[in-house]
């Protein structure tokens, strides 16, 4: 693409950003930090500081694009002024890197929901068919640290319950990284997976289902308060597979929320009180998850949409034989390299997925 086309298409993109608006929104909350009685209240005041935050990552980029863009036109048309064309294969290169950054800035605007920009508490759970199912899980696990792996993020399990012959029957990964949540959200639902078992001595084929669950995390305990009368905290030692203890110490954390009865546990970090720490991000991130959905589905039931939810969710198949392919079922995006996506190159599915949800909105 040539230099002028390049930035014709990121003024249009510009008028998509509203880089103008970000500018004022910027402002607005500025002039509310100004106030003294702004910083009477920690939680308002937490609140705009990391929207400010987050609104000047969001400009920022745009407006370095701006300046390179700016810079690149000038030096175009000086060097065309001089009848100088010594500089033009320079100049060519430098915009189809500009084209290769504006385009991953526009695939940003599709992740504009409040909590996109978070990190991301991914969950999988095995499906019914014992060890299969459970096989299954351990490979989805590999998967996503694959994923964030390639993309430069960090991926701590902090949770994983041991299969009784082979694989998980669920784990818990806490992913942090710019977008983490906003890219793995689409990844929620059920994964299902047709092979010949390695489990089976017929090497019959086997189908298996493995549930995966996508939290932001919470990142002010403001968000969501709990208080410690609702919690019983109860420690216990780690196992492995087959049950068996693998420590000595109790230092793995059961924590109960009671007014919901949800239950959460972390046993992978290193003393008792890493893991209660864990386990209450854990169980704030599942509490704040809960309400998105109560809220997603009021929303569905006023507008008279039924929401498939859980193991009624479907999204992708991963099928091993007779051929190789994966397929996701809402977009119809698949590949044949179905290796490469189960080593964690997942992000044209990923896209696909976001640009269908922005095209139903």
């Amino acid at each position: 693409m040539s230099l002028r086309a390049c930035t014709r298409e990121s003024r249009t993109s510009w008028c998509v950003f509203d880089l103008a608006g970000k500018g004022r929104e910027i402002q607005t909350l500025e002039a509310q930090t100004a106030a003294a009685e702004f910083w009477t209240n920690p939680t308002q005041t937490q609140e705009v500081m990391r929207k400010v935050g987050r609104l000047r990552g969001e400009a920022q980029p745009w407006r370095e694009m701006e300046a390179k863009a700016s810079e690149l036109v000038n030096l175009a048309e000086l060097a065309q002024a001089e009848g100088d064309d010594s500089l033009l294969p320079e100049l060519d290169a430098e915009t189809a890197a500009l084209q290769a950054r504006l385009q991953g800035l526009e695939f940003r605007l599709l992740l504009g929901d409040e909590h996109d920009s978070r990190n991301a508490i991914l969950a999988v759970h095995a499906g019914a068919g014992g060890t299969e199912s459970q096989d299954w899980a351990e490979m989805l696990l590999r998967m996503y640290l694959r994923w964030a792996e390639r993309r430069g993020f960090s991926a701590q399990v902090l949770d994983t319950s041991p299969g009784e012959q082979a694989g998980i029957k669920s784990t818990v990964i806490d992913i942090k990284g710019e977008y983490a949540y906003g890219y793995l959200k689409v990844e929620r639902g059920v994964h299902r997976l047709v092979r010949l078992s390695p489990f089976d001595a017929a090497h019959a084929r086997h189908t298996s289902f493995a549930l995966v669950e996508v939290m932001p995390e919470v990142e002010s305990d403001m968000e969501v308060q709990l208080n410690p009368e609702d919690l019983e905290v109860q420690a216990f030692r780690s196992s492995g597979h087959g049950g068996q203890n693998v420590q000595k110490v109790s230092t793995a954390i059961r924590i109960i929320h009671k007014p919901t009865g949800m239950v959460v546990t972390c046993q992978t970090q290193r003393s008792q009180l890493q893991n209660k720490e864990a386990a209450l991000r854990l169980l704030r991130a599942r509490l704040m998850e809960q309400e998105r959905q109560r809220k997603a589905e009021e929303h569905a039931r006023l507008k008279g949409q039924h929401v498939s939810a859980g193991w009624g969710n479907q999204i992708r198949s991963y099928v091993l034989h007779p051929y190789k392919m994966v397929k996701d079922h809402r977009t119809e995006h698949e590949t044949g390299n179905a290796a490469a996506v189960l080593d964690g190159d997942l992000d044209a599915f990923m896209e696909a997925a976001l640009q269908a949800a922005v095209g139903t909105l």
